[in-house]
């Protein structure tokens, strides 16, 4: 499967056979689709898919690893020590900012993978990607569990949950917020306790 990465007609193809899959995941699940769906959806024959596929796996494997390495590149501009500075309940953390873009610009992929028919294995790779690239890089101001009122693991594991929820609510909202708005909500409520998010509390 050698190939110029390069050459407009291949990015063309690829990009056809893996808004094809999408599409098809989105319709059906991954499970059922055939190598043979996806060109039929794309307007192409087989022997094009498997130039630069070895199978449907290989594509939904490749298409996973390319956003996952986009997030891989925005998280290594997170810097924790920027969001403990952080005051401002009017101006969102400028990460925030550009991780709520990047799922906006690749909005269909995010919506296919963590809705009701993509891949749940997927899920778990992105609660991974939070552990490892994001959350992991507060252990440096976790000196002791005397400051922390519950076991840390406890919360990573509900900080975890929410921000992947509030990822999914926001698709499945069909993107009714801008990233920025996202990203302001996102850092009040990072701010806040669900309490006083909720206004009961001040």
């Amino acid at each position: 499967m050698t190939e110029n990465a390069n050459d407009p007609r291949i990015v063309r193809t690829m990009h056809m056979l893996r808004e094809a899959l999408l599409e098809l995941m989105e319709e059906q699940g991954f499970e059922r689709i055939t190598v043979k769906d996806i060109t039929s959806k794309a307007g192409l024959n087989r022997g094009t898919f498997y130039l630069h596929y070895t199978d449907k796996f290989d594509l939904l494997d490749r298409i996973t690893e390319e956003m996952m390495q986009g997030l891989r590149e925005i998280a290594q501009t997170f810097d924790p020590l920027d969001l403990v500075l952080h005051e401002s309940q009017d101006t969102p953390f400028p990460f925030s900012v550009r991780l709520f873009e990047y799922f906006g610009e690749h909005a269909r992929f995010f919506s296919v993978m963590l809705g009701p028919k993509g891949d749940p294995a997927f899920s778990s790779k992105f609660k991974e990607f939070m552990q490892v690239h994001l959350l992991d890089k507060f252990n440096e101001f976790h000196h002791s569990e005397d400051r922390v009122p519950v076991p840390w693991d406890y919360l990573m594991a509900y900080l975890i949950s929410a921000h992947l929820g509030i990822v999914q609510h926001w698709l499945e909202q069909g993107r009714d917020h801008t990233p920025w708005e996202m990203a302001l909500m996102f850092t009040r409520m990072t701010q806040l306790s669900p309490i006083q998010s909720a206004g009961l509390k001040k």
